[in-house]
């Protein structure tokens, strides 16, 4: 595999903030839209867009030549069935709670994958991170407060959506490396269309204005570009060094929410945040840490096996 060097990682560093801020722009949209467009009916729209580009895609890289594996066409639905409940849940809440609000809660993810992946994979784990977990779980409490005024069931849908993105992401990881990556995409955004699109058969379609119909082709081409610009910069540069500006998704997050929705969180959700993400940080250093040793320690022991005395 090829190294990255230092402007590679830059180049990554600075597609990855790009991916972020697009994600971000597309919960924007999505926001805008809550009291005109029902959630089911811009989900159906979206991910129409959305699949249809994706199979496209995966139809220029020969991904659908190459197809799936039975064991990954299952994993890729139970992956599409997982996002179907994370876009509920995480937009339910959306819809009715501050932006950076709900955005700090989703920054939590990483952490509880990382856990879920240490539990039901067997990957290593160490008081360290389990540490950095239990404090991202005390900052995502201070986001949301419960038995305060503020607490709501909206809150608890922001938990369940990092809940139902931990299971999407595990199995993502057990997706065999041959998976066409477009591919299960394309059924991940699909699985959404269809799902949204059953449900969206018990409320009133709404005829789309001008206004509307850009919003909702606008969150179209923000995932997409996001999803795309995510993919690249894990290419462009070590993973590593790119992951950590994951979290200026917080920064589009607070920036967006105060310019577009006059949002701006209390001190306690910002500390908590800060908890949240600073534990997300510090977790993938030790991770980085870790690798690196294991990397030396390999090394070593290749060259004390190849070293022959009166070579």
């Amino acid at each position: 595999m090829r190294m990255a060097g230092g402007n590679d990682n830059v180049k990554g560093a600075l597609v990855m903030v790009l991916s972020m801020a697009l994600f971000t722009l597309n919960d924007t949209f999505m926001k805008t839209l809550a009291d005109e467009v029902s959630l089911y009916q811009i989900l159906t729209l979206r991910n129409g867009a959305v699949t249809v580009v994706l199979l496209v895609l995966a139809w220029r890289m020969g991904g659908l030549r190459k197809g799936l594996t039975r064991r990954d066409a299952g994993l890729a639905v139970i992956r599409g069935l997982a996002e179907v409940a994370t876009a509920y849940f995480f937009l339910t809440a959306l819809f009715n709670m501050p932006l950076a609000n709900v955005t700090a809660v989703l920054q939590s993810a990483p952490l509880m994958v990382m856990l879920a992946a240490a539990i039901f994979l067997g990957e290593p784990i160490g008081w360290r991170r389990v540490t950095a977990v239990v404090a991202g779980f005390c900052g995502v409490l201070l986001i949301v407060r419960p038995g305060t005024e503020g607490f709501n069931v909206y809150s608890l849908y922001t938990l369940v959506a990092v809940l139902c993105l931990t299971v999407r992401d595990i199995v993502t990881r057990k997706l065999s490396p041959e998976a066409p990556t477009m591919l299960v995409t394309a059924i991940t955004s699909g699985l959404v269309c269809l799902f949204f699109g059953a449900f969206s058969t018990g409320v009133d379609w709404v005829a789309l204005t001008p206004r509307s119909g850009g919003m909702i082709a606008g969150a179209a081409l923000m995932v997409l570009g996001a999803y795309l610009s995510s993919v690249t910069a894990m290419r462009l540069g070590e993973v590593s060094f790119v992951s950590p500006f994951r979290y200026t998704a917080m920064l589009w997050a607070l920036a967006l929410g105060f310019v577009v929705f006059g949002e701006w969180p209390t001190g306690l959700t910002l500390i908590g945040a800060a908890v949240v993400v600073g534990s997300g940080l510090y977790s993938l250093w030790r991770e980085t840490v870790r690798v690196r040793r294991d990397r030396d320690a390999q090394e070593k022991v290749a060259r004390q096996r190849s070293y022959r005395p009166g070579a």
